[in-house]
């Protein structure tokens, strides 16, 4: 019975053998034999040397384009499961593009090109801090594993004791719950009056010697003129304006809204000309 399993390979140009994880093997549950010349590493484990002394037949393949067979030395390793040194490469005559990080070497008549990292290219129009799997890789990763745990996101109802009104509706599910629960936050009415003074006050400082504007306000009519007036009236009343000082003077002009009613706005392109930047 042929046994499948997802493995990590890493292709190693600096390494002169090719190596199998004893954890590759135990799952795989391969047949080992006696290392016809037993020898040690030191680069698998800092301060520890390993002495190899036992190989396998592996036959692994990548995609379905390119299936192989080679001899790999069983070592204890966790950087990944095969790793494929120079006598791999030898025999299938590999060309390494170290800039792209592309392996190429022609098999049964085909250009094979192995691209760095299938899983990272995967999920690379998703996120680099995204966990989703292709539909390719999760089934070979169910048929390496045998097991799959589900875990199911429902909605759950009744949660908010906050009312969503009409205008939250029409928002973004996550700000329309940001809102709900910080409503002290966004209330319908501002205060009356404007925040205490400061110690530190700002003002806006004109050029020196600059032209002053005093444009014309713009022409509309006499229901325009009178919400104009109301707006204004408001304002004043709750302290969020007062009677201009300044000796130039910029129009107003109201830009109706979705629901009919009007904002008003104030025309300041003049007056920004000549302001200190």
């Amino acid at each position: 019975m042929h046994r499948l399993m997802l493995m990590r390979f890493i292709i190693d140009v600096d390494n002169c053998e090719n190596v199998i994880s004893e954890v590759a093997v135990q799952k795989l549950k391969l047949t080992t034999e006696p290392h016809p010349a037993s020898y040690s590493l030191a680069w698998l484990k800092q301060g520890n040397e390993i002495c190899v002394t036992s190989h396998v037949f592996v036959t692994f393949s990548i995609s379905s384009a390119y299936r192989n067979s080679v001899w790999c030395d069983v070592v204890p390793m966790d950087a990944c499961h095969l790793l494929l040194g120079r006598p791999w490469q030898f025999d299938r005559d590999v060309c390494h593009e170290g800039r792209r990080n592309v392996y190429t070497f022609t098999f049964s008549g085909k250009k094979i090109v192995l691209l760095p990292s299938e899983d990272a290219q995967c999920m690379s129009s998703v996120g680099d801090s995204s966990n989703l799997l292709s539909r390719s890789l999760f089934v070979r990763e169910m048929l390496a594993e045998g097991v799959v745990l589900l875990l199911v996101g429902t909605e759950v109802t009744g949660v908010s004791t906050v009312p969503i009104t009409s205008e939250e509706a029409d928002l973004h599910p996550k700000v329309a719950t940001s809102i709900s629960e910080f409503q002290d936050v966004f209330p319908a009415n501002l205060p009356q009056g404007l925040p205490l003074l400061r110690d530190i006050q700002h003002q806006i400082d004109l050029v020196p010697r600059a032209s002053l504007p005093n444009r014309p306000h713009y022409r509309m009519s006499s229901a325009e003129h009178e919400e104009l007036r109301r707006q204004v009236e408001e304002l004043v009343q709750k302290g969020y304006i007062k009677e201009s000082l300044s000796p130039c003077a910029v129009p107003a002009l109201l830009v109706p809204k979705k629901d009919g009613s009007y904002r008003m706005c104030v025309d300041s392109r003049v007056i920004n000309k000549i302001i200190v930047r």
